[in-house]
Order: C-alpha cells, then sequence, then structure tokens
C-alpha cells in the first residue's frame, strides 16, 4: 500500500477508535476521512480479497446476512457490513475496521452495495460475483424510475465484467439488456404453468422488446414470476438454482425446496425465500453443499428492522422496515399468517436517507388492514398527519387510531396497549430512531449487530 493509503487507513482506524470510545459508535465518518485523503483506499484495501456484492431494491440486508452465514460454513472469517451501510464510505470503514486483524487463509467479503452506489464500488472492486435482488420502485427522489436505477446497476457491473452477475431471473428487468458480463438465473418452478397477469398498478410489466404487456405462466408478487411476451418471443431465461415447492409459510418461518432439496428460514413471507434462494444460489457457486447451506440458513438471525422482535415488558414489538410499495405491501400480507389479535403502529418520517417523496404510501395496499384483527392503531414521525389521513382513507377506525408527536410518547403507549403483539411499520431513519429510544430504555443494544 502506498504511503498515501497508509495514512488514509491510519486515520480511519483513529476515526474509528474515537467514535467507539466517545460515542456510541459510527458507520460511515472513518470511510469518508480516509477517502478524502487517498480516494483509491478502496482499492488496496480489497485487493487480496475475493468479494460477493449484494445490491437491488429490497432484499439486500437479508440477503447479505444469509449469504455471509452460508459461506462461514466452510470460511469461517469473512468481512461483512452488518450494519447496511452500503455506500462507498461505509464500505471502506468496514475493511478499514478488519485491518490488522487475524489473517484466514482465503480473504472473503460479502458487501451489502446501494445501488446507485455500485458504480462507485466497482470502480476499486472487482467482484466475483454480483447478486441483483430485485428492482421496485424506491426513493423516487433519488432514484426516479425503475430503469434509471436498472442502468445505475449495468453501469456499475460492467467496471467488473469478470464478475458473475447472479440475478433474480423472475424479474424482467434483469433479462431486458445485453450485459459485457457473464449471467446466472436464479427463480421459482413452485407452481403447474397456468395464465395470468400482475396486478394492474404494478411496475416494470411491460415486454423491453414491443412494449406490450406481460403475461406470467405463474405470479408470485408484484412483477416477479413466469413471464412471457404474447406479441414476441421474450420470457423467462433458463433458471440454473430454482424454489421447486413452497412447503409452509407462518408468522415466523419459512420452508420450501430448492432444487429437490428441502430448507428452512427463521424469518417470515415468500419474498424472503427468494433472498434465502440468492444465498443459497451463492453458496453452490462456492460449492457448499445444501447441508451446509441450511446450517447456514440456521445460525442467521433477525436483521435490524426486518421482522425485528424487541421484547418491552410483556409486550412484544415486531418491527418491520417500510421504505416502497411492493414491499410494503409484502409487510402487510405477512399479517395473513397472524392467528392472534394485535395493536399496529406506523411511523412515516420523509429525510433524506427515507425518501423525501412520500407519496408512494398512496400506491401501498393499507385497504387491506381493515382485514386483520387490529385492536389499536398508532401514528408517528415528520409525516404523521399523511399517514393518518392515509389509514383513515384506508378505513382503519378513527377511533381506535391516535397520533403520537414523539416515539417516546409512541413507545409509553405502548405499556396500554390492548394487545400482546405490536406490529411496528416505520421508515429508515424511524427504526433508527426508534431503536435509540428502546436502546436508553434499555431494552435493546442500539448499535447493530
Amino acid at each position: 500500500m502506498s504511503i498515501r493509503g497508509t495514512v488514509a487507513v491510519t486515520v480511519g482506524k483513529g476515526a474509528q477508535w474515537a467514535l467507539r470510545t466517545f460515542t456510541k459508535g459510527g458507520t460511515s465518518l472513518p470511510g469518508k476521512l480516509a477517502s478524502k485523503i487517498d480516494p483509491a483506499v478502496l482499492s488496496h484495501l480489497a485487493k487480496e480479497y475475493e468479494v460477493v456484492i449484494i445490491t437491488g431494491t429490497n432484499g439486500k440486508t437479508l440477503t447479505t446476512s444469509l449469504t455471509y452465514h452460508v459461506l462461514q460454513q466452510k470460511y469461517p472469517h469473512i468481512l461483512t457490513n452488518p450494519t447496511g451501510a452500503n455506500m462507498e464510505q461505509g464500505i471502506i470503514s468496514s475493511f478499514i475496521e478488519q485491518k490488522g486483524k487475524r489473517k484466514a487463509e482465503k480473504k472473503l467479503a460479502v458487501l451489502e452495495v446501494d445501488e446507485a452506489s455500485l458504480v462507485y464500488v466497482t470502480k476499486y472492486i472487482k467482484p466475483k460475483i454480483i447478486v441483483n435482488t430485485n428492482v421496485f420502485r424506491d426513493q423516487m427522489d433519488r432514484f426516479g424510475e425503475i430503469y434509471t436505477i436498472y442502468q445505475k446497476m449495468v453501469d456499475g457491473a460492467a467496471l467488473a465484467p469478470e464478475a458473475i452477475v447472479m440475478a433474480n431471473g423472475d424479474s424482467p428487468i434483469f433479462n431486458s439488456k445485453d450485459l459485457v458480463n457473464p449471467q446466472v438465473y436464479f427463480g421459482f418452478n413452485h407452481e403447474d404453468d397456468g395464465e395470468t397477469m400482475a396486478h394492474y398498478n404494478t411496475d416494470g410489466v411491460l415486454c423491453p422488446q414491443c412494449q406490450k404487456v406481460l403475461h406470467y405462466k405463474f405470479n408470485t408478487y408484484a412483477n416477479l414470476g413466469k413471464y412471457y411476451c404474447q406479441n414476441c418471443d421474450f420470457h423467462r431465461p433458463e433458471l440454473k438454482y430454482a424454489v421447486t415447492s413452497v412447503d409452509h409459510l407462518d408468522y415466523q418461518s419459512s420452508s420450501f425446496t430448492i432444487d429437490g432439496h428441502p430448507f428452512k428460514i427463521n424469518i417470515a413471507g415468500l419474498y424472503n425465500v427468494y433472498n434465502a434462494l440468492a444465498a443459497y444460489s451463492v453458496g453452490r457457486e462456492f460449492g457448499l453443499t445444501p447441508a451446509e447451506i441450511q446450517a447456514g440458513f440456521a445460525s442467521a438471525q433477525q436483521k435490524f428492522g426486518r421482522q425485528e422482535t424487541i421484547q418491552v415488558g410483556d409486550k412484544k414489538i415486531i418491527l418491520n422496515l417500510i421504505k416502497n410499495p411492493v414491499g410494503l405491501n409484502q409487510i402487510i400480507n405477512l399479517l395473513d399468517y397472524e392467528n392472534d389479535p394485535i395493536s399496529l403502529a406506523v411511523i412515516l418520517n420523509d429525510r433524506p436517507a427515507d425518501g423525501t417523496d412520500v407519496s408512494w404510501i398512496w400506491d401501498g395496499e393499507f385497504e387491506k388492514l381493515p382485514e386483520h384483527d387490529i385492536r389499536s392503531v398508532a401514528v408517528s414521525g415528520i409525516r404523521r398527519e399523511e399517514m393518518h389521513l392515509r389509514l383513515k382513507v384506508a378505513g382503519l377506525p378513527e377511533a381506535e387510531t391516535k397520533v403520537y408527536e414523539t416515539l417516546d410518547r409512541l413507545l409509553e403507549s405502548f405499556k396500554n396497549a390492548p394487545t400482546e403483539k405490536i406490529y411496528v411499520m416505520a421508515t429508515y431513519t424511524a427504526v433508527l430512531n426508534l431503536r435509540k429510544e428502546l436502546a436508553e430504555k434499555g431494552f435493546i443494544e442500539e448499535r447493530m449487530k
């Protein structure tokens, strides 16, 4: 490493020590300082690593965690960014933190990378595999439409032309462009062929060749499934790895079969089976057996804001991150597996990390909520009044809905909730703020593991 790079890493390590000593930690500042000193510091830090990158709109954090735990069955010492700091500075910080620690026989990194930041990361890192989870409408103020997001991912992959792009084959957008990279697809083959179409309010269902609306042999959710165009020859590509059956789904786990092998993850939702499938696909590319992959799944824990369960007195808070219509709808669908009455809290912020355009809440299927046994509703956050209106329009009883100006008051209200379980749906900074409040009250550690 150059003198400049050495100084950059030293400054970054000093910043990490100071943050941990005098504050409750920090994930991006050390990397930001290091890159100011040496813009190419990431290239030096990652030089000896074989890297897997996980990117896409939804599912990055859980897919990264599952992939990390799967590969740990064969490679015990793996670098990752578990706190979700997935932009260039946060990734640099993750490498700086590992610098100087015990050397592993094989240096391997599994990194969650923000889709818009991919092009800045692959400028310096040449990964072995890039996993594309999906592309949905998200943070319109930052990304624009889904085709803009995907072009950023294509451009990022092109900077590492030897990297295998392992993409969700059920997503039509991932088959819409010719890439310079070799490609591998994973997806679902769990149903017999039929004839259906995606919901009319779904993005990304136009054929990229002729612009006609795509049809599906089956549709899993949103625009995902076994798609084809009736007007031309565009269709889903051949899958290398496939879910062949979904065996059981409940509110806290999912059982399914991939390529004839049974698996279970301790997290709910069909959308999370896709994340497990992606992790399985990476594991197989690295030569792991199905038994080793299941052991990795079993060792993975619930991640920050992804069905994270927090005990607060006699109440069980189930915390879910919401950030776009597709993700929100999947979380609402989780209530289909709930047998007990619940209380509901929704926290909506519009800070830059959340996306300043919150119009997406009007595309979410909140109208499904009155179908469930919800005994009380609480609303908070910067945009609480708009969320209150959205839930009122959705048909939730006004008499059972209360608005709280602060998270402290919201948490205080949980003590008197009429149910044991409280489902919390919150945007990114709202999750951070809520966890901070819970940490200050001693219910959790603030720093994400």
